[in-house]
């Protein structure tokens, strides 16, 4: 498996820390009423945790991955079941067992991303031993289908349709849990915005399906350039952001640079066949200690500004 690749469809999945929503809450619930447990979740696994979407018969919204029963369920194609846990060498010292909530039985199907890769479950547990019947795990299959299917409208919902990258609203969204995130573990993070350099006059001299075509060439090498860790956002127009954790002022600057190169490098081909040439300009900003994530924001469109104002085709590191 390869888990890094995983975590990044998780991450570009944009749900991870967001607040309880209808559609997985309803599943968790028919979970346990159509199956008869006291418990059922939709866990999504984590780095070094699984997160509970939706959860129901438990008091806690995440618990290690290290003694997670979904981290063997994402490991496999195939629904995971556990008759008895005191029985089972995997899980008989695991102090979901022994303790609370004294897991006995377990059935959990994988929760496949719209891109292949097993991002969570969709778990019923039972704290007496039991066998799941083959009708029981179809009707669990059901379900996580369900799940899934939530799950790429929700992430279509978040995409912009024309460059692929998130939309402002996600963005924000996904730089706020950044920030939080720095806040409790207080890890580098850095946020660089950018626009194409006289957009309008593209628009102007070859028209609008023209300027479409740019903006869709700037979300092909973005997302060719960056990390499956980092995050594109289209803030509007022709304003585009970029969130990169784990990441120092420095190293953002030659991120930035690194795109900024590939764009003016690039042949732009327009509808008709018509090849132009485009530039940007990039402001970077890493978190330092802004008191709220508005003047995070403000810091790098100060910066991108300053960018713009001496002359264009440049990156600013701010201060």
């Amino acid at each position: 498996m390869d888990d890094e690749a995983r975590l990044s469809a998780l991450g570009r999945m944009q749900i991870l820390e967001t607040a309880p929503e209808e559609p997985f809450e309803k599943i968790v619930n028919l979970v346990r009423t159509v199956l008869a447990v006291p418990i059922s979740t939709v866990s999504l696994v984590d780095r070094e945790r699984q997160w509970f979407k939706a959860y129901r018969g438990l008091d806690v919204r995440e618990t290690p991955r290290s003694i997670s029963f979904c981290n063997y369920t994402i490991q496999q194609a195939e629904p995971l079941t556990v008759e008895d846990a005191l029985l089972d060498e995997r899980f008989a010292r695991n102090p979901l067992v022994l303790g609370g909530p004294k897991i006995r039985s377990y059935a959990g199907v994988p929760l496949r991303s719209p891109d292949g890769y097993n991002v969570g479950s969709l778990c019923a547990i039972d704290t007496t031993p039991r066998r799941f019947s083959p009708a029981d795990i179809a009707i669990l299959k059901n379900f996580a289908n369900i799940v899934s299917d939530e799950l790429e409208l929700r992430l279509i919902a978040s995409t912009d349709h024309l460059t692929g990258a998130l939309s402002r609203r996600a963005f924000e969204e996904q730089v706020n849990r950044e920030f939080a995130r720095n806040a409790r573990y207080h890890r580098p993070s850095t946020l660089v915005a950018f626009d194409i350099d006289h957009f309008k006059k593209i628009n102007d001299e070859h028209g609008h399906p023209a300027g479409d075509e740019v903006l869709r060439h700037i979300g092909r090498i973005a997302t060719q350039t960056l990390r499956p860790t980092d995050f594109l956002g289209r803030m509007g127009g022709e304003e585009f952001a970029i969130l990169l954790p784990e990441t120092s002022a420095a190293e953002a600057l030659v991120a930035a640079e690194r795109l900024r190169h590939s764009i003016q490098n690039h042949d732009f081909e327009l509808p008709g066949g018509e090849a132009i040439k485009v530039t940007s300009s990039f402001g970077v900003s890493p978190i330092g200690s802004f008191v709220d994530v508005g003047a995070w924001f403000a810091s790098v469109d100060q910066v991108l500004y300053d960018a713009k104002s001496s002359g264009r085709n440049c990156t600013h590191l701010a201060a």
